[in-house]
This record gives C-alpha cells, structure tokens and sequence, in this order.
C-alpha cells in the first residue's frame, strides 16, 4: 500500500482507490469528522490546520493560530487547536470557527489553502488573546513575516465595531517583531512595564575594526547596556557555549555592560533582575524614570 498525503479526507481516498475501509480502519485513525491521519504520527500545528481546512469541505479559511502557523510563525505547539473563519455554529470538539467578516485583500492562499494575511492574523491574535500571550504571538508572526504595527491598524480602521479593538491596541502598544523568542517577548514586557525605557532589540554590535562580533536580544545603546536571554541552547550546545565565552569577554572590552537572564531568574526572582538593570542603566547615566 503506497503511502497516502495526509491528513485526507477519508471518503475521497476511498473513491480514489487509494485505501481500502480495510485499510483505513487497520491504519489510520479519524482526526476530524471524515478527516484521517496515520496512527502513531504526531501532527504539527500545520498538519491540524490542514485537516481542520479538510473538515470544512474546504470552505473555511484559517485564521488566528492556524494562520499564523502557515505563515511561518514559530512556537505554536503541534496541541493547538485550530481555527477556521466558517458559517457553521456547530463545529466538532477540538476545533473553533469563527463567524467574522473578511473584506477582500484579507486572505490570500498559502500551500494551496485560503489564510487570513499576516496583518488581518495578527488583528485577530491582538483582539482575542490576553495582552502577554497577544504580545508573544503577535512578535513572533512579525519576525517571520515582516507585517508591521502600522499594516495591523490599518485593518482595525477597516473594522470600528469589531470586537476586541481596545485589547488589540494596548497588546500593540508592546509588539516588536525583533523578538526571537516567546521568552524574549517577556523579558521585554517585563522590563517595560517596570518603566524603564523601551528597549532596542536585536542590537548589533561591531569591533573597532568593524566587523560584527555580538547581536544582542534587548537594551539601550546609547547607554551600551544590554540584556540577553539564555534559552537551553546556550548550555546544551558546545559551539554555543564556546561563541557564548568568547562573546561575554569581548563585549565588556568594547564598552558594553550585557546582563544575562534565564527562564528560572525570570519566573522565579524577576526583581533581582529589573534591579540589576537599573543599577547598570543609572551607572551609565541614564535617568531614572522607574
């Protein structure tokens, strides 16, 4: 039996003489309504939004995460449930449609399948998620797409009454696609709701003969202070701890004070941090507005 692209729509592969009932019961298993995958595998957030697409007889067009995915947008974890724009109120369990109005120039196709554009996604992300989640998502569709704060509210204009919009402004008032990471994301928002000044992010920094040594996650040039996030790379990776030690005894040489901060120190004593940052901002004369 040759292997079947999936997720498919059960009945059109048996029409197709692709499968047999036989087949289809020994090997494979439904993940929509009349929406099949192989047993064992394991579906991506690409492969749900496909099979969600399928559901809909292909009628609906993804938005929100789904959309997201297709785009290219990173960190969306293969357990999200997908979601459709559909006229249909009765959708099965594991599945959201939404009923929304999408004016032309709203979608377009990626892989075959219509998708909300990365400016009308990151509308509805902003509008339907909570700021600190709206804000990690949001960042993370701008640096895989480019889309931009100005794109989004060009869209809101388009749609006064729609639901959301005092949410969706507060979550773009604290976007910035530099982030690289959800936890880049936070580090960010946590710093700015602290009061320091809004950090620059993905700061490169050069040598004095000018060649590119250092990129760094977040902070303020012109008082050369920087913060990094250390995710679990930085420790698992021997070339990115050798890069890492080399990193940290250059970058003081050139003038820079670079704060490092991990997940535990950023759940688990996040004051320690925002006062470390502080001493270093005064030290180097910035003003203190926190």
């Amino acid at each position: 039996m040759d292997e079947i692209v999936w997720p498919f729509r059960a009945t059109e592969a048996v029409d197709a003489g692709e499968v047999t009932h036989r087949q289809l019961r020994r090997f494979y298993i439904a993940m929509y309504p009349g929406v099949w995958i192989p047993r064992g595998v394991e579906p991506t957030a690409v492969d749900r939004a496909r099979g969600a697409w399928l559901w809909s007889r292909r009628r609906g067009v993804l938005t929100g995460l789904s959309a997201s995915a297709m785009h290219g947008g990173k960190y969306i974890e293969p357990h999200t449930i997908p979601e459709l724009v559909l006229d249909n109120r009765r959708p099965p369990q594991l599945l959201t449609v939404h009923s929304d109005t999408l004016l032309p120039g709203e979608t377009g196709l990626r892989a075959g399948m219509p998708v909300t554009t990365p400016a009308r996604t990151a509308f509805d992300l902003g509008r339907r998620l909570p700021t600190i989640e709206g804000v990690q998502r949001i960042d993370a569709l701008m640096n895989a797409t480019g889309v931009t704060v100005a794109d989004v509210e060009v869209v809101a204009l388009q749609h006064p009454g729609a639901r959301g919009l005092r949410q969706l402004r507060s979550t773009l008032d604290l976007v910035d696609g530099g982030a690289e990471s959800p936890y880049e994301s936070l580090t960010r928002l946590l710093l700015v709701r602290a009061g320091f000044p809004r950090p620059q992010t993905q700061i490169r920094v050069f040598d004095h003969s000018g060649r590119l040594v250092a990129r760094i996650d977040m902070g303020w040039p012109e008082y050369c202070v920087g913060v990094d996030f250390e995710g679990g790379h930085h420790w698992t990776d021997p070339k990115q701890r050798t890069a890492d030690a080399e990193r940290y005894w250059l970058l003081p040489r050139l003038g820079w004070n670079d704060l490092r901060l991990t997940s535990g120190m950023l759940h688990n004593n996040p004051q320690t941090f925002l006062r470390r940052v502080g001493e270093a901002l005064i030290a180097r004369g910035c003003p203190k507005t926190w």
